[in-house]
């Protein structure tokens, strides 16, 4: 049994983060972490209607009754939808937690989410952006290392130097992410200050995930160097696996190609239609842990997996400690 500010601040039995994945964590998904003692998370930016996402929202609920968190994303669209939009079928719904990410605070939401007593965490890249959440009301921050899947930011920090910089700089509990794929990832980020850890790239092979089996497959042949950045010509960093996709879109940037050339391949629509073929993947984002994943399993198990290598690491560590006098 773990017990931090994170577990007590959402009612959760482990420290543990489902990663927000475009396309992927959908109902299913989200129920699936939270039943196995985490915090699952829904993608609001999935539904772009908003009666498809109110029966998604419930369609958790008939799932798990355990507690789960909604992602608001702050990040560019082509297709922006108002997040207010989305805030009023939460608040009608009664979520008690969001997850905000992107390159700013949600300050023109935050009223919002006080008001109807939602607990928030902040997703970001860097120290100076945590304390921009922690200064507008963030109950929690989280921040990812460059080896993260997804959005990298700019600042190319690595997960071992960026979360004790953020846990020194910010007085809330801090969720640490980039590179979490086993137990030893973990406890490593646990001892480095953070009060939980959120994983994605080891949750692409969840059964729950709705990923492909072939793509699936695939990611258990790859290795810690088969991923790749892509759209930082655009401003918009993230790490993908390394696929005939990716390597397209690498090859573009590298010629100077602008966001109409790029978006016949980045397009959402298109790398949602990828996740679900036997494809390549499409964009997919994955994290340099990939290479620690070496089998497929249902989310419980991987989640009750990841929480006994935990503590066999940190029991492993304390035989290093001289006896007590």
């Amino acid at each position: 049994m773990f017990k931090t500010r994170i577990t007590e601040l959402f009612g959760i039995e482990y420290p543990v983060i489902g990663g927000t994945m475009m396309h992927l964590a959908r109902s299913e998904y989200t129920a699936a972490v939270s039943e196995a003692g985490g915090l699952g998370v829904l993608a609001s930016a999935n539904y772009k209607e908003m009666d498809e996402f109110r029966r998604a929202l419930r369609r958790v609920k008939e799932l798990t009754g355990k507690p789960f968190a909604v992602n608001l994303n702050f990040f560019p669209a082509l297709n922006q939808i108002d997040n207010n939009l989305y805030l009023d079928v939460m608040i009608d719904e009664g979520v008690r937690i969001v997850e905000t990410s992107g390159h700013r605070a949600p300050e023109d939401v935050i009223g919002r989410i006080k008001d109807a007593g939602m607990k928030l965490v902040h997703k970001c890249v860097g120290v100076r952006y945590a304390r921009k959440a922690e200064s507008i009301g963030a109950d929690a921050v989280t921040v990812v290392g460059y080896e993260n899947g997804g959005a990298t930011g700019t600042l190319d920090i690595t997960t071992l130097c960026l979360v004790p910089r953020v846990v020194d700089e910010v007085k809330i509990p801090v969720i640490g992410g980039g590179g979490v794929s086993d137990g030893r990832a973990m406890a490593a980020v646990l001892a480095l200050g953070a009060e939980g850890v959120i994983m994605g790239t080891r949750l692409l092979a969840a059964e729950e995930t709705p990923l492909h089996p072939d793509v699936k497959q695939r990611l258990l042949q790859a290795s810690e160097l088969d991923t790749r950045l892509v759209l930082r010509s655009i401003g918009n960093t993230h790490r993908v696996i390394d696929n005939e996709t990716s390597r397209k879109v690498a090859e573009l940037e590298e010629k100077g190609a602008g966001l109409e050339e790029l978006l016949p391949l980045i397009s959402g629509m298109i790398t949602k239609e990828k996740f679900a073929s036997a494809s390549d993947g499409g964009l997919l984002a994955c994290g340099q842990g990939v290479g620690q994943i070496k089998r497929l399993q249902p989310m419980r198990q991987i989640i009750t997996e990841v929480v006994e290598e935990c503590q066999q690491a940190i029991a492993r560590l304390n035989t290093l400690l001289p006896p007590a006098r």
